[in-house]
């Protein structure tokens, strides 16, 4: 079938997309209407932890819809309980609310924080609102999450934002110190930038954001919607500094590309009351079913330490291409990384190698000067050489 035999313009612009579609997809691997096939780094930007259409979610889904799919919130189901289990008995949590997207987790993230503030005034009695954020960061296409995020000119699109995100500087301890006052509830930060260029915290900085935060009475909010769920190599991003967070938010990889995400708190922080929060489709057992086999997954033996040797091999092998092509290094965790090309050749680049024949290979380019790496968690080493091989070639044409 031709391209121009999809009627794509009922389709609302959003973005500019390239004449493909795509019809089928298996592990790494996309196949589009024309019957070529691509190499996927994208993975539906680090939704696919187990990437495309993976055996245990097709079992998980087909499993569950011959159950029941959707009770109601006003009700419990079996899937939502056990994968609510799985998730605080491997995290510092105590409390789970589940969402359908990461923006809406991170919503209810600032609504709880805001929640708990006005439980818990500052000295003088006032209620507590304000959530330090950070330039540069990312946290959802909501009002509010726009408006806490740092992106540049993302407090013009739609203004006025949301009042109470003064922003700091990641790795800047002093930065977010001198934004706290009496008015400040939390600090909410993504342990690795994504969007921004897979930007990681330091150990050093998310302790002292840690210290801080006890000192002076406010909650430590991580975004873990792109880090989570073992992207990084471990479960969990805040582990890798060996601290504590208040309140976390997941989604993406939770559910290997359905419509899943999750807020957790800690038992003191989790305050809402009936009525303050909620969602038709929250927590249903057709989404919920394939959290629970992602996460069994995750947390079978040995599979951790794979993602973190695979991570240490796609670095390696990057820092070879930065060698041979005289660029700028690379930066990440576990196995989402990014590229510092050193020229604004990333946009090129990703054109090139999609239209690469006879088999094309899906990059990300966030900022024109780098590339990021988001593939799925049980990529294979061959698909991480091939990947290299053809970004080799693709660099050197540029380079010529």
């Amino acid at each position: 079938m031709e391209f121009n035999q999809y009627p794509v313009n009922d389709l609302m612009y959003i973005t500019n997309r390239p004449p493909l579609v795509f019809t089928e997809g298996d592990g790494m691997w996309m196949t589009d209407h024309t019957g070529k096939r691509y190499l996927d780094y994208l993975q539906g930007w680090a939704v696919n932890a187990l990437g495309h259409s993976p055996q245990c979610i097709q079992d998980a889904l087909l499993v569950q819809s011959k159950k029941i799919l959707n009770p109601s919130p006003a009700f419990y189901n079996a899937p939502s309980i056990e994968l609510a289990n799985l998730l605080t008995a491997n995290s510092c949590f105590d409390r789970v609310f589940f969402t359908n997207s990461g923006a809406e987790a991170n919503e209810g993230a600032i609504k709880l924080a805001r929640k708990w503030g006005k439980k818990n005034p500052n000295q003088a009695g006032q209620n507590r609102f304000e959530i330090i954020t950070f330039n540069h960061s990312f946290h959802g296409r909501t009002l509010a999450t726009m408006s806490a995020s740092g992106k540049p000119g993302w407090d013009t699109i739609f203004a006025p934002q949301v009042p109470g995100f003064p922003k700091a500087e990641l790795n800047d301890l002093a930065s977010v110190e001198q934004l706290i006052n009496d008015k400040t509830v939390a600090v909410m930060l993504e342990p690795v930038q994504g969007e921004s260029g897979v930007i990681p915290a330091t150990r050093e900085f998310m302790q002292g954001l840690r210290e801080l935060t006890k000192k002076r009475g406010i909650l430590l909010i991580v975004d873990e919607v792109q880090s989570g769920m073992g992207r990084t190599g471990e479960l969990f991003a805040y582990q890798l500094s060996g601290v504590e967070p208040d309140i976390m938010t997941l989604g993406k990889g939770i559910g290997g590309g359905v419509p899943l995400a999750a807020l957790l708190a800690r038992e003191e922080i989790a305050c809402f009351e009936a009525g303050d929060q909620g969602g038709t489709y929250n927590g249903n057992p057709l989404m919920t079913a394939v959290g629970v086999a992602v996460i069994k997954t995750l947390l079978a033996p040995g599979f951790m330490q794979s993602v973190k040797d695979k991570g240490a091999y796609l670095r390696g092998e990057l820092l070879k291409l930065t060698e041979k092509h005289g660029l700028e290094g690379e930066r990440g965790e576990g196995l989402l990384r990014a590229l510092k090309l050193g020229s604004d050749i990333g946009p090129q680049i990703v054109d090139i190698a999609r239209d690469l024949n006879p088999v094309g290979l899906l990059l990300n380019s966030p900022r024109p000067n780098l590339l990021r790496f988001m593939p799925s968690l049980n990529v294979t080493v061959a698909e991480i050489d091939q990947m290299i091989t053809m970004l080799s070639d693709v660099i050197g044409q540029i380079k010529k």
